[in-house]
């Protein structure tokens, strides 16, 4: 089934990432690039929003100096209410209906690959409901037999179950159909996921265009992806 899809929304979430937000925005700009360079002439408009959610570094500056990035404030300090509040701003803006829209969503600690986009905007023209995709750990202070030990666990292949907010995708419909992200502080991308299964849609995944992210073991959200370093780790 070919869908059109019209718009394509990234949101990026972000507390106190000073360190790694620069590297992210310009993963983000090298994938559009190559988004445009490979359709030309179709390419869907693409919007980024990064949500700001108690930030008390120099998070917000950085982002204010890129051109094209809207930024939204928050208080929450719960990822699923930041992801959550992302893409209620992008789709208010949207002039498409939210079957024409697809959510692209990643993490202010990781770095998109140029075809990011692309692999993304595949799966959405073929009519998935939502795309797992695949991270990686930065190989930085992650030593060899702790980064074997997670890829044993987390091998990077076609068919798999692991459901990463940092490399998540899905139609704009479905989103709202299964209810949007949770509120909560943690474990909202799985949690959707489960919505959107229970639905009877159809959940693919994919090893393309894995996303690299920080490999610290002391993250922002608990029982998040360092979490899972952790355990790694021990």
């Amino acid at each position: 089934m070919n869908v059109r899809i019209a718009q394509l929304v990234v949101v990026v979430p972000a507390r106190d990432e000073e360190k790694t937000m620069d590297r992210c925005l310009d993963a983000l700009e090298a994938a559009l690039v190559r988004l445009h360079e490979t359709r030309p002439l179709d390419s869907p408009e693409v919007s980024i929003v990064v949500v700001l959610d108690r930030c008390t570094d120099a998070t917000a500056s950085i982002v204010a100096r890129r051109p094209g990035i809207d930024a939204v404030a928050i208080s929450a300090g719960k990822v699923g209410v930041a992801r959550a509040r992302g893409i209620e701003r992008a789709l208010t803006a949207a002039a498409s209906a939210p079957e024409n829209i697809w959510i692209a969503n990643t993490d202010a600690d990781s770095a998109v690959p140029a075809d990011w986009l692309c692999v993304q905007l595949e799966a959405a023209e073929a009519g998935h409901a939502a795309l797992l995709g695949a991270v990686r750990p930065d190989e930085e202070g992650l030593d060899a037999e702790r980064l074997a030990h997670y890829l044993r666990r987390h091998p990077l292949r076609e068919t798999h179950r692991n459901v990463h907010g940092a490399n998540l995708g899905m139609r704009a419909d479905h989103y709202l159909a299964a209810g949007g992200f949770a509120a909560v502080a943690t474990g909202e991308d799985a949690t959707f996921v489960t919505a959107l299964e229970n639905l009877g849609l159809e959940v693919v995944s994919t090893a393309r265009a894995a996303v690299l992210t920080s490999s610290r073991l002391l993250g922002r959200a608990p029982d998040g992806y360092a979490e899972v370093l952790r355990a790694v780790a021990g």
